[in-house]
């Protein structure tokens, strides 16, 4: 007796559902997330052709009102911009309530890089120094701009060089990042985020805010160059490496956070 089309159809199917079910499982993690659409190629080393841009410095320190530091140590080691605390016999860390704790200022030899050193300190943010950067990749910068509680975010254009003249002449190498969005209210000049971090979308530390050029739109930080020889040693072994994501539409939640905490603080000199 021949069997009805539809009962072997029915046979076969399940047949081929059972080999199936039998088979080993062992399913791939999620696909990683698409990269950011305007990140470019890694960013490369020094070479002769970056461009230049000239300061003049002037012959005695310039003392700015105040400018900005963060922690990356938790028994009291801080970093800001040389040029913050640099000609000040006094620097300190505002810590709320009308009060500021007194640092110790070491200043790196070749770079507008600073130690500030207290009495302990709060966690301090992750960093990532020597991690490979991208061109186009986005950064994050909280700190005090014009005295005041505000955040830029920019992205990074490429290499630098940072010819000094006058006092304390020299050329460094920097990274040039482009202004996309700041603090809502916020305008004209970032004088006193000198010495911010930059962070990156993972919340680590990759640079210090050094200056802006408001007429190009151009943020300034430090380069892995002369960044990673200016802190080797300083972090405990024990500081986290991974920080709080941060993103185009919490950043300015996220440097709030970073402020109340004091990780990200105020700097300001009580004697000149």
């Amino acid at each position: 007796m021949r069997l009805p089309d539809w009962l072997i159809y029915t046979l076969v199917a399940l047949a081929v559902l059972g080999a199936s079910l039998s088979r080993e499982r062992a399913a791939a993690p999620p696909a990683p997330p698409p990269p950011d659409e305007l990140e470019g190629a890694l960013l490369g080393p020094i070479t002769p052709f970056d461009p230049t841009v000239i300061v003049d410095a002037p012959d005695t320190p310039f003392q700015p009102s105040s400018g900005t530091a963060f922690s990356i140590a938790s028994d009291g080691r801080w970093l800001t911009a040389r040029h913050v605390v640099e000609g000040c016999r006094q620097p300190a860390l505002v810590v709320g309530g009308g009060r500021a704790i007194a640092a110790d200022v070491r200043l790196a030899p070749r770079a507008d890089i600073a130690l500030l050193i207290t009495q302990g300190g709060p966690p301090a943010l992750p960093v990532a120094a020597s991690i490979p950067l991208r061109e186009g990749q986005r950064g994050f910068h909280p700190g005090y701009p014009q005295g005041r509680p505000g955040e830029v975010t920019t992205r990074l254009l490429g290499r630098e060089t940072l010819k000094v003249r006058g006092r304390g002449a020299r050329d460094e190498p920097v990274l040039a990042w482009a202004e996309v969005g700041r603090t809502e209210g916020l305008r004209g000049t970032l004088g006193g985020l000198s010495g911010a971090p930059t962070l990156d979308r993972q919340g680590r530390m990759v640079a210090i805010t050094l200056a802006e050029a408001p007429r190009r739109g151009r943020v300034y930080t430090t380069a892995p160059d002369t960044l990673v020889p200016a802190i080797r040693g300083e972090q405990r072994p024990d500081e986290p490496v991974t920080g709080r994501a941060v993103t185009i539409d919490n950043y300015g939640l996220v440097a709030d956070d970073l402020r109340r905490e004091l990780r990200v603080a105020q700097v300001v000199c009580l004697s000149a």
